[in-house]
C-alpha cells in the first residue's frame, strides 16, 4: 500500500479495507431472504440478504450460479456461501456468494452434494458404463412399494402399451427407516434372479425427506452393480437424486419409466402395418417388372423355320458381299501391276535429269547462303576484337603507364614524386619521371 504523508487515496483506502474483510472472514454461510434480486445482461445474479433487523447486498458471479440447477426469487429463504468483501469502486460492503442452497436443506443437502461429488469422481455417472434399455425385453421387473401409487401407474402404463410382457415385481420400502437397505436388497435379488431384461426403480412424487432413501449411497451401489438395465422414474420431474445419475435412463416420472421400459403396442402395429405395406408394393412391383420380361422374352421368340430361313438369307447376303469384295480387290491388284509395268518399261530420263539438276542447283545456293552466313559471323566477331585490342586503345591517343616492376598505373595515389616510369604509346615507348602525383576531380 502507497503512502505518503500519511494520506491515502480513496482506491488506496478501498482497497486495503477490502484485503482486510477478505483475509479477516473466512468463507461462512449466511441466511437470509432474497430481497431485489436482479440478473445481468452479463449472467451475473445481484440481490440482497435480509433478516428483521439488517440487509447486506450480494453478487454471484455466472461462473458460479450456472451450476445452480434453480433460480432464486423475492422472498426465498436461502443459505449462502460467501466471502466478505467490498465493491472499491463504489466503497460497498458485500457478499460474494460461491453456492446457494434453500433454507432448510443444510446438511441434508450438503451430505447430498458430496455424495455426489464422491460418486462421480469414481466413474459412476459416465456415460460410458451406462447400458442399453432393451427395444423388446421378454420381461420387466419392478422396484418399488406395493402399496405405493406409482406401482398402480406402472402397471396400468404398461397393460396399456404391452400386455403381453409379463411383469415381476420386488417389493421394497420407498421411505422412512431401513428403505434405502430394502431398496438396496430389492435391486441385488432381481440381479441375482437375472430373469428381466430391464428394472423399473420408482416411486412418487414427496419432499425431499419422502425421496431420501434414492439419495443413499447403498441403492446407488446397488444400482452401478446391478447387470439389468435400470430406468429410474423417482418423483416429479423437477427431482434430482443420486439413483437417478447412477441409473443406465432417467425418467421424468414412474409413468415416463414404464413408458421408457416398454414398447408400444399401437406404434408397432402402426409400424408393421407400413412394412407390410411397403413389402406388398415391393412385391407386385417386382411380379409387375417379372411380367414384363416374359413379355419381351415372348416377342423374342421365332420359330425354328424361321429362323433357320432368315440365317440362310443373311448367309446369302454375306456370300455376295465377298464375291464382290474379291473381284474389287483384285481388279485393283491388277490395274497396280499393270501401272508398275509401264513405269519399268518406259523410264522417263529427261525428267529424272531435270529432277537432278533442280536439286544441284537447290544445293548450291544453300551452300553459298551458308558460307555468306558464316562469313558475316566471322566479322563481326573479327570487329569485335579488333575493338577490344589495347594496341588500337593506343592507338586512339591513350598511353599506358607501368611502373619499373611492370605494375599497370591505374591511379595516382600508386606513385609518388621522384619515381620513373614507362609509358607506352600507340607507336612507340618512352621513360618518365613523376614530378608531382595529385588527385585531379
Amino acid at each position: 500500500m502507497k503512502v505518503m504523508n500519511n494520506i491515502l487515496t480513496v482506491s488506496e483506502l478501498n482497497r486495503s479495507v477490502r484485503q482486510m474483510l477478505e483475509q479477516g472472514f473466512p468463507l461462512m454461510w449466511v441466511a437470509g431472504e432474497i430481497s431485489n434480486f436482479t440478473r445481468a445482461a452479463s449472467g451475473h445474479w445481484y440481490f440482497s440478504l435480509k433478516d428483521p433487523s439488517a440487509s447486506v447486498r450480494c453478487v454471484m458471479f455466472r461462473q458460479k450460479n450456472q451450476y445452480l440447477d434453480w433460480v432464486p426469487k423475492d422472498g426465498m429463504q436461502v443459505e449462502a456461501r460467501a466471502l466478505v468483501t467490498l465493491y472499491e469502486a463504489k466503497g460497498e460492503f458485500q457478499l460474494g456468494v460461491e453456492g446457494l442452497r434453500r433454507s432448510g436443506q443444510g446438511a441434508a443437502f450438503e451430505a447430498f452434494l458430496r455424495l455426489k461429488e464422491k460418486l462421480s469422481s469414481e466413474g459412476l455417472f459416465d456415460q460410458a458404463r451406462k447400458k442399453r434399455i432393451p427395444f423388446f425385453p421378454r420381461r420387466i421387473g419392478v422396484v418399488t412399494s406395493l402399496k405405493a401409487a406409482a406401482l398402480q401407474d406402472i402397471l396400468k402404463t404398461l397393460r396399456r402399451r404391452m400386455p403381453s410382457i409379463p411383469v415381476l415385481i420386488y417389493p421394497a420400502a420407498v421411505q422412512g427407516e431401513g428403505a434405502a437397505a430394502e431398496i438396496a436388497q430389492a435391486i441385488e435379488k432381481a440381479s441375482s434372479h437375472d430373469a428381466c431384461d430391464v428394472l423399473i426403480l420408482a416411486r412418487g412424487g414427496g419432499s425431499i425427506e419422502d425421496i431420501a432413501a434414492f439419495n443413499a449411497e447403498i441403492v446407488a451401489r446397488a444400482v452401478a452393480d446391478c447387470p439389468i438395465p435400470i430406468v429410474c422414474g423417482v418423483g416429479h420431474e423437477t427431482d434430482f437424486t443420486i439413483a437417478d445419475f447412477v441409473a443406465d435412463v432417467r425418467a421424468p416420472t414412474p409413468t415416463g419409466a414404464a413408458e421408457i421400459a416398454s414398447p408400444d403396442r399401437e406404434d408397432l402395429a402402426r409400424r408393421l402395418g407400413i412394412l407390410h405395406a411397403r413389402m406388398r408394393r415391393m412385391a407386385r412391383h417386382g411380379l409387375e417388372s417379372r411380367m414384363q420380361h416374359v413379355d419381351h422374352l415372348g416377342r423374342r421368340i421365332v420359330h425354328p423355320s424361321e429362323k433357320i430361313a432368315g440365317q440362310h438369307s443373311q448367309l446369302k447376303h454375306l456370300s455376295a458381299r465377298f464375291d464382290s469384295a474379291w473381284r474389287r480387290q483384285l481388279e485393283q491388284r491388277v490395274w497396280q501391276v499393270r501401272h508398275l509395268s509401264q513405269r519399268l518399261s518406259k523410264p522417263d530420263l529427261s525428267i529424272q535429269s531435270g529432277r537432278t539438276k533442280e536439286a544441284g542447283a537447290r544445293l548450291a545456293s544453300s551452300v553459298s547462303s551458308r558460307f555468306q552466313l558464316t562469313r558475316n559471323a566471322l566479322l563481326k566477331i573479327a570487329a569485335h576484337l579488333e575493338h577490344l585490342n589495347p594496341s588500337s586503345v593506343l592507338a586512339r591517343g591513350y598511353s599506358m603507364v607501368q611502373k619499373k616492376s611492370g605494375e599497370i598505373v591505374l591511379h595516382a595515389s600508386q606513385v609518388s614524386k621522384g619515381e620513373e616510369v614507362g609509358i607506352t604509346f600507340g607507336k612507340g615507348c618512352a621513360e618518365a619521371m613523376i614530378l608531382s602525383a595529385d588527385q585531379c576531380s
